[in-house]
């Protein structure tokens, strides 16, 4: 039998950290879920509050916690650029408060702990596709810095621990994703032209729409996570984690309205300062450290995704923030 772990996961209510609940869970592990709340939903993991192995406490990550543990899975960040603007210097604390304290518990119990970082700290990239060894284009005093720069200084946190209080650390870059169990309002566009789509409104893109992102379906980005974490002590990371595939916004968009059969129209408004133009992950280490790669291919992965939008009462969601666009 396999061995039984104690697993933290901060955010562990949110879409990513949800599935990665319910996967432990179901490998037979002891795990918590530590959430507040603010993006997320506690239907995500009501199925599994049943269970005997499955913990959920509210708390906030930027204070600190006592709890006995073998590995953490540190998710916790609000991650779509309407909710970590509406109060930055919540979003930055979370990156880094929330990192100082799960560092501080993994040194404590010799814990192993992961730390979800993300595809923003590369900025708007001047080299693409964006290898794990590219440092970045960010603007640290723009609207989006909260977020690109406490997830960068997230990242300082878990090497310096490592460096010099031995802790076993991993870090992954996690790109774009999407599938099931997203927030319907969490402003990304693959929710918001899917909900737009679904309830009639015209879809909404910012600039041209010739701008690209590279979505990887849940079920492929939890695979990664996972053998991030089981993997080598040796290699720390940080790797990428996401589909290379590239596709314009404006031809997610249509490729929205196609599946969902949506008469509907796209307009246009103005691009978000430092939107980045460009984003495609170099998953070249992944493939060679983890042997992973994504397997769900974007048309099939929306096909669930428009499913499980369909099967939702939008009325049961609330838009976390007022600017959730």
């Amino acid at each position: 039998m396999a061995e039984i772990k104690r697993i933290l996961v901060t955010g562990g209510a949110g879409f990513l950290g949800s599935h990665l609940c319910e996967r432990l869970v179901d490998a037979g592990h002891d795990v918590i879920c530590l959430d507040n709340f603010f993006t997320s939903q506690k239907t995500n993991v009501s199925h599994l509050l049943d269970h005997p192995n499955f913990e959920l406490i509210r708390h906030d990550v930027t204070l600190p916690i006592f709890l006995e543990v073998d590995e953490i899975y540190n998710m916790a960040c609000p991650a779509a650029p309407g909710h970590y603007q509406y109060n930055p210097i919540k979003t930055i604390k979370t990156s880094v408060m929330g990192a100082i304290n799960m560092l501080g518990m993994a040194k404590r119990c010799g814990a192993k702990v992961l730390q979800a970082s993300t595809s923003e700290i590369y900025g708007n990239p001047d080299v693409h596709p964006q290898p794990e060894t590219y440092h970045g284009n960010v603007n640290p005093l723009g609207p989006r810095a909260c977020y690109d720069e406490g997830k960068r200084a997230a990242e300082t946190l878990f090497m310096d621990y490592h460096r010099m209080n031995k802790v076993n650390i991993r870090i992954v870059r996690i790109f774009n994703t999407y599938g099931p169990r997203m927030h319907p309002y969490d402003g990304r566009v693959v929710s918001n032209f899917i909900r737009q789509a679904l309830t009639g409104q015209d879809i909404t893109i910012f600039g041209d729409g010739s701008q690209t992102r590279s979505f990887c379906y849940r079920d492929d980005l939890v695979e990664g996570i996972v053998r991030m974490m089981d993997g080598p002590d040796d290699f720390v990371g940080p790797v990428n984690i996401g589909n290379p595939g590239e596709f314009t916004i404006r031809e997610l968009a249509e490729l929205v309205i196609e599946l969902t059969g949506a008469k509907v129209n796209i307009i246009h408004k103005p691009l978000p300062a430092d939107d980045p133009a460009r984003r495609r992950p170099d998953i070249r280490l992944a493939q060679e450290k983890l042997g992973w790669q994504p397997k769900v291919p974007l048309r099939e992965g929306l096909k669930k995704t428009i499913e499980w939008f369909r099967s939702i009462d939008l009325s049961h969601y609330r838009p976390p923030t007022p600017n959730f666009e």
